[in-house]
């Protein structure tokens, strides 16, 4: 691809089993008509009809869309999972999702290079993808179910990102969209498509653009969707339906983590 060649990359990440947001976010992604999607994991992990997100996310695969793996789709891994609500999860996906589905969720890779090796993704960090790039987690002591986002170092960025030589690195796994550039490289995480964490419930993607002279644009995108139909569904066909409605209609994670402890 010449320098000079327009590229519109649409990012979606952390659907968690939502096809109801889901939905929303792929018609407006659709709209943009980008040249590839780049999907970032955590694909299934949610009780808002995970088998039609499943179906959706496949969908996209089969139509050139590019997949990693996300910590959740590790958890379908033997001995993937630790903590009781986990394993309950896990069951109850077993019900939903067929056999190959699982098992292709389970081998997607960690990370991959897409725009001629320009742009580099994963879902948390290089190395893994339970840890977050940009930003990590501090519990409030005081206070079991706050805490908010520090910033990680900005020398200990740039030595994770810098080797990559990528001029794009991205990432989801925090469900907090926000951008960064540490040398040539521009960092951004794309947010989640559910499961909020900022007290907004409505879904998010991420587009990119590169224009003439290579220059990259990021336009944060917000879609609402029927919060209350993935809600009903939930409390309809899945034993999680009361933390799910928690979850998803306060648009902040605290609710997940007084039913489902994080690991």
């Amino acid at each position: 691809m010449a320098e000079w060649e327009a590229m519109r990359l649409a990012v979606i990440s952390d659907v968690h089993g939502n096809a109801f947001a889901l939905d929303a976010v792929l018609q407006d992604l659709r709209a943009e008509a980008p040249d590839l999607i780049v999907n970032l994991g955590d694909q299934v992990e949610g009780s808002a009809d995970p088998a039609r997100a499943a179906a959706l996310q496949a969908e996209l695969a089969a139509g050139g869309a590019v997949e990693i793996r996300g910590n959740n789709e590790e958890k379908f891994w033997p001995g993937g999972r630790r903590h009781p609500i986990s394993v309950h999860m896990g069951e109850w996906l077993g019900t939903q999702l067929d056999p190959a589905t699982i098992q292709h969720l389970a081998a997607l890779p960690r990370e991959t290079r897409v725009a001629g090796r320009r742009v580099y993704a994963c879902h948390g960090t290089p190395d893994s993808t339970w840890h977050m790039l940009l930003w990590a987690w501090h519990p409030d002591p005081a206070h079991p179910q706050g805490g908010c986002y520090h910033a990680r170092d900005a020398r200990e960025l740039r030595r994770i990102v810098a080797p990559l030589e990528a001029e794009v690195v991205l990432c989801g796994h925090t469900h907090r969209p926000g951008l960064t550039r540490v040398g040539d490289t521009l960092v951004v995480n794309a947010g989640a498509v559910s499961d909020q964490v900022d007290g907004d419930p409505r879904a998010r993607w991420t587009l990119l653009e590169q224009g003439r002279g290579g220059r990259w644009t990021v336009d944060f995108r917000t879609v609402p969707y029927d919060v209350q139909a993935a809600v009903a569904w939930s409390r309809a066909h899945s034993p999680f339906g009361e933390a799910e409605a928690q979850l998803l209609e306060s648009g902040e994670m605290t609710a997940r983590s007084r039913t489902i402890p994080a690991e």
